[in-house]
């Protein structure tokens, strides 16, 4: 079980992310600062106790209009090897000392419970509170769904909207299916009838705190 404290970092997390979102491929809030504020999200444990795991949600009011990004998050004690395209940054922690924090869809710990968590073998968490189910996060299956044995990542691409994590079992050569991370969050129903074996839909809050609704990840049909 994660274990959450009531802490500092230093920096803080939104402002790391204030100096990171501008040189994503999917940010839309153009050449100014943005200006970030904390929205929602969950956690998933990892079950060695070593890496912290967050599917952050935040909502940039700079540009035309407010957009509302999800960030999955991995804190560190020491580098990932292999990961340094990933790495967001480090910051002190009051209890933990220093983290280094990764954008997750680098971080094979991360991806892996995302899987878990898509074949139903895990549970999301509070984002706020240890020990704590986070009852609103809805997991859909569609046929034979997900799969044991499958990891990654084996390679991060980053569209206008999205993050492409490729993923199989281990050991294989080539990979069998693809893992996408919705970045841009949308409120409404995802699509279904497109073969996707697993989606992940959650909430968040809209800047007049509205609650909002929609989808997180998916997982592509399989290959043969």
């Amino acid at each position: 079980m994660a274990v959450i404290h009531r802490t500092t970092m230093s920096p803080g997390k939104l402002e790391l992310l204030a100096g990171w979102l501008p040189q994503r491929p999917w940010y839309r809030g153009g050449a100014g600062t943005p200006q970030l504020a904390k929205a929602g999200g969950f956690r998933l444990d990892d079950p060695e106790g070593e890496v912290g795991i967050e599917f952050m949600v935040v909502t940039d009011a700079a540009g035309d209009g407010p957009v509302t990004y999800l960030v999955p998050l991995t804190y560190r004690g020491a580098p990932l090897e292999g990961a340094g395209d990933g790495l967001i940054g480090t910051s002190e922690h009051g209890v933990l000392g220093r983290r280094w924090i990764y954008d997750g869809t680098h971080d094979v710990v991360l991806v892996e419970q995302l899987l878990a968590l898509l074949a139903g073998r895990t549970s999301a968490q509070d984002q706020n509170e240890s020990g704590i189910t986070d009852a609103t996060v809805e997991v859909r299956t569609e046929g034979a769904g997900v799969p044991r044995g499958l990891t990654g990542p084996g390679g991060v691409t980053d569209t206008a909207d999205a993050s492409l994590v490729t993923v199989g079992p281990a050991g294989r050569e080539r990979p069998v299916s693809t893992l996408t991370v919705c970045r841009v969050l949308h409120h409404g129903p995802a699509p279904a009838g497109d073969g996707a074996p697993a989606r992940v839909l959650a909430g968040w809050s809209a800047p007049d705190g509205a609650r909002q609704h929609g989808l997180f990840a998916r997982l592509a049909a399989f290959e043969d």
